[in-house]
């Protein structure tokens, strides 16, 4: 295993920095609009302070004020307006800001709010062609989100906040319906917001990498007879399975916990029925990897695997929360973006299965994969030491900033994002 070590290493490396380009870390920019009986439009614009300061180049810190702000509203304005259009039949309705600006903290920086109506809407239209592709182009990761606050045509009223339409790359410019039920149309970009949340987050998906790994193979003891020639000393040992079904279903059972346990905390929580701190919830997660590798070396619950999976996928739960919660998304139709979310996570969960599960099936019965087992679960361990000192402690280790940089090179080098 010693000449792996360097690209265990260049691994470790990859998987150290990936959670902070995405794990709990939406890449997105909010635009909540509001439609009023008289035909007036108004919106808000919710722009993250750290695609400010990477696009546009501004250096105001996670953390800011409206006063630190100010010097940069007109820089800031005028990209949003070059990136952000709103049109009907062949009409472009002009963005008139106000002079309203706020901040809302959410847990991995503030987002800045700009407030303003659009002109000219006194003949109310059907629909809107919308363009808004803000730090699409400069960063092709990043989506964009739509919510309908206000829509008197639908009956929306009190703070209505669901999606309609999500922005991504080559795909910034759609149909909005002002005067029928968009309800579908956010359903469905809800789980689409689910997959891709679940895709993004690398710690959800080590720590279901942590469970699948002994899928394939069952733990057993082995009696090394001592002199007196008793079993007295035993060590564990692991066994390829030889079928395929157990082993699918082993693996179904231990996911249906980790399924039931986040659904359980992800709807407690958008609901505001419990709620924790993010940086507990995210420490925990960090930690979950860990003891779920530890448990593949030294069992923690022999038999009972189950357990470390439902335990654990509360706090998942939690944590996939937060990405509802913090961007402010409720009202009439949480439900609805509850379910579609939650489904999107799935769906995202059995792509990964997919993907990884038949390979491992194949090399089970490799003398190797014992120890393929083993060196990954330290592997996983020490990615789960780094995160927990980071979001325990709240800090961001230097080489962080280069690292980043190089790993979305190397991601975009293979086309990934």
């Amino acid at each position: 295993m010693r000449k792996f070590l360097p690209q265990i290493l260049l691994c470790a490396f990859f998987f150290l920095i990936t959670p902070k380009v995405f794990a709990h870390h939406p890449d997105n920019s909010l635009l909540y609009l509001k439609i009023y009986e008289n035909a007036n439009i108004e919106g808000d614009f919710h722009i993250s302070v750290n695609e400010l300061n990477d696009v546009l180049g501004l250096n105001l810190g996670k953390r800011t004020t409206v006063e630190a702000v100010n010097p940069h509203i007109k820089k800031i304005q005028e990209y949003l307006i070059k990136n952000t259009q709103f049109s009907y039949q062949n009409q472009t309705y002009k963005i008139v800001f106000s002079d309203e600006i706020r901040l809302l903290k959410v847990r991995f920086a503030d987002f800045v709010i700009f407030n303003f109506h659009l002109e000219n809407t006194a003949k109310s239209p059907d629909k809107m062609d919308i363009t808004f592709k803000t730090f699409i182009e400069e960063e092709p990761q990043h989506v964009n989100l739509l919510g309908i606050e206000y829509n008197w045509k639908t009956g929306k009223f009190n703070n209505e906040k669901i999606i309609a339409l999500d922005f991504s790359n080559n795909d910034w410019t759609k149909t909005l319906p002002l005067n029928e039920g968009s309800i579908w149309i956010g359903f469905k970009a809800m789980v689409r917001q689910g997959i891709w949340h679940i895709w993004i987050g690398i710690d959800h998906i080590l720590f279901i990498l942590a469970l699948i790994l002994p899928a394939v193979v069952r733990r057993k003891r082995k009696g090394d007879k001592g002199a007196t020639g008793d079993n007295s000393s035993n060590k564990w040992v692991w066994e390829p399975v030889q079928k395929f079904k157990p082993a699918f279903l082993y693996l179904i059972k231990i996911i249906t916990f980790f399924t039931i346990a986040h659904t359980i905390t992800l709807s407690l929580a958008s609901l505001q029925i419990v709620v924790l701190p993010s940086r507990f919830v995210e420490s925990i997660i960090a930690l979950s990897i860990g003891l779920a590798a530890y448990h593949n070396i030294r069992p923690i619950f022999n038999g009972r695997d189950w357990i470390i999976a439902f335990v654990f996928g509360l706090f998942h739960g939690f944590g996939f929360a937060s990405v509802l919660g913090e961007l402010g998304f409720n009202g009439e139709h949480l439900t609805l973006s509850l379910l579609g979310f939650n489904v999107g996570v799935e769906i995202g969960q059995l792509v990964i299965i997919a993907l990884i599960f038949p390979v491992l099936f194949l090399i089970r019965k490799l003398k190797l994969y014992s120890k393929f087992l083993v060196y990954l679960s330290i592997l996983l361990i020490i990615i789960s030491l780094y995160w927990l000192i980071e979001r325990v402690f709240d800090v961001e280790f230097p080489i962080d900033n280069h690292i980043r940089v190089a790993a979305y090179k190397f991601a975009s080098w293979l086309g990934l994002v």
